[in-house]
């Protein structure tokens, strides 16, 4: 088999992180690779599956430890051996981030916008409202009022009821307008989401992986490992982006756009090293009831399908 020697520069990246995000990475694995396979791990096949990344045995429990007590994780002891798993709530965090790497196509626009009214609220609520609503595209639009052309309403009162702030905002819903997105509205939105910013990064991720698709592309048999180290970190890194990303209409979006570039690469690559990474978690990963189970139906819909 052939080893990918692009994987190199992808984990020396990684590692010349400091200190070392290995709570995050933990959870890239468990949301692309664990999540489909049951859900359930041995921590013993964890140290061994990222030991390559350069998380030894006592960063690994560590991270591990730290991910329990703050409601990331559960385990369940079976003799000597302890396995874990997501709680409710962890997985119910990642889902949304989740759903937005791995979905095919964005919905279709309305030419609506979600707008909120913020002047009774403190500059820290105002803050924290922002951070909890960032996910469903929303930025300041003018000192006090925040906007969004992709919220759903549903999720916002969700987010208003839990923050005890329903009666501090006015929410409105516009109506469809006749020019969707016309050049004052790109403006608008290039400047308060700092689409420029968002769109280096983008690059950033495109200079980063090219060449191991070009690398993909000049072999017929992948290495397993190398496949999976190489899906794990693509995935970890794209998921960061998506963080920043509003997900905005593609109508208010440049012609140029560097995150379509971006997707696409991350879909070609996640296609093209899944079968080999997937029989190396095969014989690599073990549960409570022995190796992991076949992976659920839904995973093979990702990016649209992966067959």
């Amino acid at each position: 088999m052939n080893k990918l020697n692009t994987l190199d520069t992808l984990i020396t990246r990684f590692q010349s992180q400091k200190p070392i995000r290995a709570s995050s990475l933990v959870i890239t694995l468990y949301g692309d690779t664990i999540e489909p396979h049951g859900g359930t791990v041995w921590l013993g096949s964890l140290i061994k599956l990222l030991e390559p990344m350069g998380i030894n045995e006592r960063l690994m429990r560590t991270t591990i430890f730290r991910l329990t007590q703050d409601g990331w994780l559960t385990s369940d002891k079976v003799g000597r051996k302890s396995y874990y798993s997501l709680t409710g709530s962890g997985r119910r965090k990642f889902e949304q981030a989740f759903r937005r790497v791995y979905s095919a196509n964005q919905a279709v626009w309305d030419g609506s916008w979600c707008l909120i009214m913020t002047q009774q609220l403190s500059a820290d609520e105002r803050k924290q409202l922002l951070e909890s609503l960032n996910w469903q595209g929303f930025g300041v639009l003018t000192g006090q009022l925040i906007g969004s052309p992709s919220a759903n309403l549903s999720d916002v009162n969700t987010v208003l009821a839990s923050s005890n702030l329903q009666n501090k905002v006015i929410v409105f819903k516009t109506h469809q307008q006749e020019e969707l997105a016309g050049k004052q509205i790109r403006m608008l939105v290039r400047e308060c989401w700092e689409l420029d910013k968002l769109g280096a990064h983008y690059q950033e991720f495109i200079d980063l992986f090219r060449p191991v698709w070009q690398e993909l592309d000049e072999k017929d048999n992948i290495d397993a490992e190398s496949s999976f180290l190489t899906r794990t970190l693509l995935i970890h890194e794209y998921r960061k982006l998506l963080l920043r990303d509003p997900q905005l209409p593609e109508e208010l979006l440049p012609g140029d756009w560097e995150g379509r570039a971006a997707r696409q690469l991350c879909r070609n690559i996640y296609r093209k090293i899944t079968p080999a990474a997937e029989q190396w978690l095969g014989k690599n990963l073990e549960s409570a009831d022995g190796p992991l189970p076949e992976a659920s139906q839904s995973f093979y819909q990702r990016f649209g399908g992966l067959n």
